[in-house]
């Protein structure tokens, strides 16, 4: 009997099991590399299992995504809690929130790499994004808070790329946060 077999699970763990089992597989190859097998396998479950829940591989993908963006949603907020507030507020939390501590990437990372090559994907990030503007559009419309956001986009793109930098990442985090305070 198949590891799928042996594992009973409720359907809300199994639908975790195959977006965390996407999450990993999709940081290591990439969204299109994504083999739903491959899905199954980690996540211990069957292929029926993952079309119940999502459909087809778009269909996980676009979940996935969604998770994210949850995700995304839930960091953001939590540094906007940490922050003093006013002008900039949001844009200090996408910089906190793109710049991990440990100098890794962030589980924006699979999303970031999909945004970049599915229109699909890139139209999901650009609602959230938008979205999250509107939220903050007394606080965060300033051009030059636009250009820290566009920065810190560009700061991620050249970690992914494996660019090295002659300055510390958490050198630029810090520029880029104070460039948020004296735009005000």
């Amino acid at each position: 009997m198949s590891e799928a077999h042996r594992r009973p699970k409720t359907p809300d763990q199994t639908r975790l099991a195959l977006l965390d089992a996407a999450a990993r597989l999709a940081m290591d190859h990439g969204f299109s590399a994504l083999s739903l097998p491959a899905v199954c396998d980690s996540a211990g479950v069957t292929k029926g299992a993952l079309f119940h829940h999502f459909g087809s591989k778009q269909g996980l993908i676009e979940a996935l995504c969604a998770d994210l963006i949850d995700r995304i949603d839930e960091g953001i907020d939590h540094a906007l809690a940490e922050d003093d507030g006013g002008f900039g507020t949001f844009t200090r939390a996408y910089v906190r929130c793109t710049f991990t501590p440990e100098g890794g990437l962030s589980p924006w990372t699979s999303l970031s790499i999909s945004a970049v090559t599915d229109p699909g994907m890139a139209r999901i990030w650009a609602q959230w994004m938008a979205g999250r503007l509107e939220r903050h559009c007394e606080t965060d419309v300033h051009p030059m808070l636009e250009i820290v956001r566009l920065a810190t986009d560009g700061h991620w793109l050249a970690t992914l790329q494996g660019q090295v930098r002659p300055e510390p990442p958490a050198a630029l985090c810090t520029r880029l946060i104070a460039l948020t305070r004296s735009a005000a």
